[in-house]
């Protein structure tokens, strides 16, 4: 399974580096991090479609589940056609 949200498409970044003041000042490589999003894994009732839904979800999207609602959200995100 891929590491992304379904709702809001967040995947993995990678970080790292220096501030510009490092920079101009000295040489001294470190290395890439990646950093990965807040996902679970959850199971999401529809009541006006009867189904339960099994979604890797970020934090954020969860947020907007419970404040939006599952339909109109998942079908936003083109989950529900």
């Amino acid at each position: 399974m891929a590491k992304i949200c379904a709702v809001t498409k967040k995947g993995s970044i990678v970080g790292g580096g220096y501030s510009n003041r490092t920079r101009a000042t000295q040489y001294n490589p470190t290395g890439k991090v990646r950093k990965y999003p807040n996902l679970q894994k959850k199971r999401v009732y529809v009541p006006e479609l009867k189904k339960t839904f099994f979604l890797t979800l970020s934090t954020r999207a969860i947020k907007t589940i419970n404040k939006n609602g599952a339909f109109q959200t998942l079908k936003k995100a083109g989950i529900i056609k």
